[in-house]
């Protein structure tokens, strides 16, 4: 479905002053989610593009290689789960060049939440109209009932119903997310399994998040849509479904794509307006810049490439900060787990195993590899880890394997015939406060532009969504400066769904210092 309230953002108009006839050659540096965004939007509308990946696999953070398991078997690894949501409609759009009905995407009929105490959270049959899907999500939950709305302290909860992009930023960006939850009243118990869950999915505790981040989050997968709250995955590895076919479209359509190459610096001059330089010392010269790489990335060529930006834009690049590090461990079992066991389970209170996915219940090859040997393959996340180097990977994998065992009793007598894991810190953190100094997708250079999660834009859009859509605006920029027409962008409404709650202005309270 599409949600008739979903809003569409025109791009901004061709610029009167350029000659869209002139032949215009844009360097795109990185290969993931933004990056090939990008890439689409430009050469979609003649330009001419060069995407460049340091890696040897496209997909960035959602990127997947092959790898082999003990025994010789061949098997495609990547850096765990992710949930395609129905409202991620920038995403989907670079999705559907490839695949028009998303074919290669299939749903998940649930996704519960459940706790050390056994308490369980379920999405599925929910409502998917604003606000009664929130509503009834709460009133039929095990940690929340009747009187715990009637405690709620509704002026601090008026922001996380009213929000508004970036409205919201000014008002709540300074607060962290655990005090702000506290500030309403939810009961612990709801906070621990409902609202941890999704705070740690920005890889961050909810003290270490902004509370406005997670007001934003609130809105675009609760009360702001009416896609539903359930999400898609994609049907096989994440090359096979999604990066392989969009290659073979970008090539079809004219892009050069340079796998396994690293830019070093950038300089302006050149024979166009920049200069690329590679780690193996061979160069390139283009007419414009998009930087979709991930945030070490960023600050690492940023600080190489001291004719870019301005004293106080290089300043604000190299001040971001990484979230803590996780952990993907995936085991291949020789044993199934049972059958009831959904493709994704979120946990909360269970150490530091945040989420349980089954990838035989959806992808083609560890299906494939279940039915071979009569087993199953079990993948373990652990997000904001505590531990801090990757020396201690080791033991936090023996630890969720541990943890498996008691969520998942019947894994215990599983022998594992291999195991693989990804152990980073390379995700962008949501910090208090850090919202006024992200670098947005403009620069202060017009031939320049930035995309990624990391980057700011004033929509109400995360994760993934976030990439794709700063990709789709960072290509819309320069073809404005190209004088030629750019992609509309698509989001949840930017402001509350219902009309009443639009006419209240929320204000800072008191408790949110506390």
């Amino acid at each position: 479905m599409v949600d008739r309230r979903m809003e569409r953002h025109a791009p901004p108009p061709p610029s009167a002053s350029a000659d869209p006839e002139v032949p215009r050659r844009v360097a795109v540096v990185g290969g993931g989610i933004a990056g090939l965004t990008a890439a689409t939007g430009l050469v979609e509308r003649g330009i001419d593009v060069e995407l460049i990946e340091r890696e040897h696999y496209l997909g960035g953070r959602v990127g997947a290689w092959p790898e082999q398991l003990p025994d010789g078997t061949p098997v495609t690894m990547s850096r765990g789960f992710h949930a395609f949501f129905r409202q991620y409609y920038n995403l989907r759009g670079l999705l559907r060049r490839t695949d028009p009905h998303l074919d290669r995407l299939v749903g998940v009929d649930d996704y519960p939440l459940i706790d050390a105490f056994g308490r369980r959270d379920t999405f599925e049959g929910l409502p998917q109209r604003p606000p009664w899907n929130a509503i009834a999500f709460a009133l039929r939950s095990p940690t929340f009932d009747w009187r715990d709305l009637l405690r709620l302290n509704a002026k601090a909860a008026l922001p996380l119903a009213r929000v508004e992009v970036p409205g919201t930023y000014d008002l709540l960006d300074d607060v962290d997310a655990a005090s702000f939850l506290a500030s309403i009243n939810f009961p612990p118990a709801a906070r621990h399994l409902a609202f941890e869950v999704f705070s740690r999915s920005f890889f961050a505790r909810p003290e270490d998040l902004s509370a406005a981040e997670l007001a934003v989050m609130f809105h675009l997968y609760f009360l702001g849509s009416s896609e539903g709250l359930l999400f898609d995955v994609p049907n096989d590895t994440f090359e096979a479904a999604l990066w392989g076919p969009l290659a073979t479209y970008l090539t079809d359509a004219g892009a050069r794509l340079s796998l396994g190459t690293s830019i070093a610096a950038i300089e302006p001059g050149g024979d166009r307006r920049y200069r690329l330089h590679e780690s193996s010392g061979a160069y390139r010269d283009v007419d414009a810049v998009v930087l979709a790489t991930d945030l070490r990335g960023l600050q690492k060529l940023v600080a190489w490439s001291p004719g870019l930006g301005t004293p106080d834009w290089r300043d604000r690049i190299a001040a971001l900060r990484s979230a803590p590090p996780f952990l993907v461990h995936r085991l291949w079992l020789d044993q199934p787990v049972a059958t009831d066991r959904p493709a994704f389970l979120g946990t909360g209170g269970w150490g530091a195993l945040d989420n349980v996915s089954v990838l035989n219940r959806y992808e083609r090859e560890a299906r494939a590899w279940a039915d071979r040997h009569g087993g199953a393959v079990v993948e373990l996340h652990a997000y904001a880890a505590e531990m801090g180097s990757a020396a201690d990977s080791d033991a936090l994998a023996k630890e969720l394997e541990g943890l498996l065992h008691k969520v998942y009793p019947e894994t215990q007598t599983a022998t594992v015939v291999g195991t693989l894991s990804q152990w980073r810190d390379d995700c962008p953190l949501f910090s208090p406060g850090s919202f006024r100094d992200r670098p947005t997708v403009q620069t202060p250079d017009p031939q320049l532009v930035l995309a990624g999660d990391g980057i700011r834009i004033d929509l109400p859009v995360a994760l993934m969504e976030r990439a794709a859509t700063t990709g789709w605006h960072a290509a819309n920029l320069l073809l404005s400066r190209f004088g030629r027409r750019g992609h509309d962008l698509c989001t949840v409404p930017t402001t509350a769904r219902i009309r009443a709650l639009r006419l209240l202005k929320p204000s800072r309270d008191k408790e949110y210092e506390r």
